[in-house]
């Protein structure tokens, strides 16, 4: 049987998922209905999915860029079931990761090397009890199945194993990009990370593998020191054990202010610390923690003086090109992922997944969703 025969019945599938009806209450498992892929779109199993704090600031913070009902989950790997027409790249049994970044590799930003992002979004193919549940970051992989365009999903290692490089679809690829792909640390450099979840801790890796001399982790839980200390810092700061600003502190640490500093909270005001810490002439600060709930400011004499601030979305990596890269240097053993992984759970226990990210206890849990065969 030809698996590219689309003359081929396409059946809309019935799974399990856990589906936010509403802002602030748990998730509910249900039965949702999945949809064939259509044009350019594929069906895939998915096999783990992590939770990361994004999933959590729309489900307690939810601004008006996405409305309920909706599947979370956007840190997943899994293995292709269907494909629908115009779909060349991808064949059932393939193993990919689906990105909430697309790369059309059509778009004017697709096009441009100078970022990332992409014009195109993708749509929804899921529903449940009659009603249409958004997509998440254009995936949903607190399902099942789900459904993505092809332009927003990664082909990976056949032999990767899907419970560790789920992670590289978003925590990994944000921290650890955004000190290569967006600061460019230096060899010799100094460096401060800003916030030890698992973006930090990738960032951490980051800056290790650019060379940098000075690695200083940045956090109010000195739990997380050793898992940053084994990632390649090499100094350790609690703001709540010093009485003048974390500034202050990095900047008598290391003579005026650090080279680079990333901020992974998405907080306001450690972004504008992370900048303050910055050596006038040349630093460089990066925001990667995802927030869109208040403004942000610092006085023009910060960056009058040479520092420069920039964003960071998936740490710089174009999606469909960098993820199978970072897949790649894992297997080539460039990349600790194990370290990240601190809690192994179900689909089932998603709730339980986020009472302890809530309550800052390991870094990232990983949901086995589907049995890989």
């Amino acid at each position: 049987m030809d698996q590219n025969d689309f003359s081929l019945p396409r059946v809309v599938i019935r799974c399990k998922a856990a589906v936010a009806w509403e802002p602030n209450k748990p998730l509910v498992i249900e039965e949702i209905e999945v949809a064939p892929p259509q044009s350019n779109e594929v069906r895939i199993k998915i096999v783990t999915t992590a939770l990361c704090r994004t999933d959590l600031y729309f489900l307690s913070e939810s601004t008006t860029k996405y409305t309920f009902p909706m599947v979370l989950g956007h840190e997943a790997a899994g293995i292709v079931e269907s494909v629908g027409p115009g779909v060349t790249e991808f064949k059932p049994g393939d193993k990919v990761i689906p990105v909430f970044l697309p790369q059309c590799r059509e778009c004017r930003f697709c096009k441009s090397p100078k970022t990332n992002l992409c014009e195109r979004s993708p749509v929804s193919r899921l529903t449940c009890r009659g009603k249409k549940l958004l997509q998440f970051a254009n995936t949903s992989t607190f399902s099942e199945y789900t459904v993505v365009n092809q332009i927003a999903v990664a082909k990976i290692d056949p032999e990767a194993p899907l419970d560790k490089v789920c992670l590289i679809g978003c925590g990994v690829c944000s921290g650890y990009g955004a000190a290569l792909n967006n600061a460019r640390v230096e060899p010799g450099s100094s460096c401060a990370v800003f916030g030890l979840g698992a973006v930090g801790l990738a960032a951490v890796m980051g800056c290790k593998a650019a060379g940098a001399k000075t690695i200083i982790a940045v956090d109010t839980n000195p739990d997380k020191f050793h898992k940053a200390r084994v990632l390649g810092a090499t100094d350790f700061v609690n703001p709540n054990d010093h009485d003048k600003p974390i500034s202050q502190v990095l900047s008598d640490m290391t003579n005026g202010g650090v080279d680079y500093s990333i901020e992974c909270v998405g907080n306001v005001e450690v972004m504008r610390s992370a900048l303050e810490s910055c050596v006038k002439g040349w630093g460089v600060s990066v925001i990667v923690g995802y927030t869109d709930m208040h403004d942000f400011a610092a006085r023009p004499i910060q960056l009058l003086s040479g520092r420069t601030w920039k964003g960071s979305k998936l740490g710089g990596f174009k999606s469909k090109d960098g993820v199978p890269e970072m897949v790649k240097a894992y297997m080539a053993k460039k990349l600790n992922l194990e370290e990240f992984i601190t809690h192994k759970m179900t689909l089932n226990q998603v709730n339980d997944a986020i009472e302890l990210m809530e309550q800052g206890i390991g870094i990232r849990t990983v949901l086995s969703v589907s049995p890989q065969q």
